[in-house]
């Protein structure tokens, strides 16, 4: 008796709980209020355009400078050291090729004053590569980069790997920016914005880190340079 009493007082309070569940539902529903658009598809991106269409979708035009070369005026570098933009009209000047480039034309240190250009830099006649060979079919490296060896030879020909001009300077566009940029520069040398200062000691700056400078290569670390296995802090892996 008393197990059907307490079945009976279950259902019931199960029945309760559900009756309350479906009529706080519907009470929900019925408060809901319609959503209305305030702002419109258009004005969330840059373009302003119809998102599902490109009809009247059109892109800011692109505007190079068109002064000649040797009449436009410099722009002022982006950063300390960083590659000039070309200011000028390159129209028939790219792309470089191997038997044609016209930058030498004006850009060489010899002329580059008198044309009223900016001379090609030291840096683009010197050869940064160490040339490796092979010795009795075994590869021999130039320098031992354990003691951080460079080799920098300093030529009077223009390197192969500074000739292609246009893959670091690139013409400037003049178009209206969507989105400005405000970055601000802050040049290490007081001429910074017009000319690099990466020349002389400035290219093997840093480069000292071996024994008898600011070394981060240790006495232990020159001892173990030819272990095939190397060791870490000390110990031996």
């Amino acid at each position: 008796m008393k197990t059907m009493i307490k079945i009976s007082v279950g259902l019931v309070t199960a029945t309760l709980l559900m009756t309350g569940c479906v009529g706080d539902t519907n009470a929900k529903s019925s408060s809901k209020t319609e959503v209305v658009q305030t702002i419109s598809e258009e004005s969330l991106g840059l373009r302003k355009t119809d998102l599902y269409s490109e009809d009247a979708t059109v892109s800011t035009k692109t505007e190079y400078r068109t002064a000649q070369a040797t009449t436009s005026s410099r722009i002022q570098r982006a950063f300390q050291d960083a590659p000039p933009m070309v200011p000028h009209d390159t129209t028939g000047m790219l792309p470089i090729k191997i038997g044609d480039n016209q930058c030498t034309g004006c850009h060489m240190p010899e002329i580059a004053t008198a044309m009223g250009a900016t001379p090609i830099p030291v840096s683009h006649f010197t050869d940064f590569r160490p040339k490796h060979k092979m010795v009795d079919g075994v590869f021999a490296k130039a320098v031992d980069n354990l003691k951080n060896e460079v080799s920098i030879k300093q030529n009077e020909q223009l390197q192969g790997a500074r000739y292609n001009c246009s893959q670091c300077h690139a013409p400037q566009s003049q178009g209206n920016l969507l989105v400005e940029n405000t970055f601000q520069p802050e040049y290490t040398s007081a001429d910074g914005a017009e000319k690099s200062s990466w020349s002389g000691t400035k290219l093997t700056e840093s480069l000292d880190t071996v024994i008898g400078g600011p070394s981060y290569v240790t006495e232990e670390d020159l001892d173990n340079s030819e272990s095939k296995a190397g060791v870490l802090e000390g110990a031996a892996h």
